[in-house]
């Protein structure tokens, strides 16, 4: 038998060759597998083995997600917790990686964002109502709840301009709740 026509060979292959790029998940290295025709007896097998000996742990994964993408994307908990489960990490292991990200930590993402999207805007001289909207929807895109977002814009102008301030203590935070 050779090592193209050994199936759990070519799973191992399949397996290394994916997770020499970055770590997976258990469910990206199946589905990745199911692709390349591989039985499900020798997914099963492969993985659990990967599994038992460390090189596959979803607990690790979403930990180091988490910390990744809130640190250098500045997502949200709520987007970190989609993406994990669009990555088929388990609901308890979503949240036991979230908890490292507390309401403090998600609102200084949400500002450090919004300065910088408040650097890029006041260039282009627009209506501050509209710089308003497009800050709030950005952190939207983000995740982050319209509570966050409004507070933090608002939070943001007001350090910049009385103008600003006073406009922005205007705005009902109830409108952007569908963001």
């Amino acid at each position: 038998m050779t090592r193209e026509s050994d199936p759990a060979q070519q799973a191992r292959d399949i397996c290394l060759r994916l997770l020499s790029v970055r770590p997976r998940t258990y469910i990206e290295l199946a589905e990745a597998l199911t692709k390349k025709g591989v039985p499900d007896e020798v997914i099963a097998d492969v993985l659990d083995r990967y599994r038992d000996v460390g090189m596959v742990d979803d607990a690790a994964f979403a930990q180091a997600w988490v910390s990744s993408r809130h640190h250098s994307k500045k997502l949200s908990r709520r987007a970190l917790s989609s993406e994990l489960r669009r990555k088929g990490v388990d609901t308890e292991l979503v949240d036991e990686a979230l908890e490292q990200v507390d309401d403090d930590s998600e609102r200084d993402a949400a500002a450090e964002l919004a300065r910088k999207r408040w650097r890029a805007l006041r260039t282009r001289q627009l209506a501050p109502e509209v710089a308003f909207r497009r800050m709030v929807s950005m952190l939207a895109r983000k995740g982050y709840p319209a509570s966050v977002s409004v507070s933090v814009v608002k939070e943001i102008l007001a350090e910049h301009d009385a103008q600003l301030a006073e406009m922005a203590a205007s705005i009902d935070p109830h409108t952007y709740e569908d963001y």
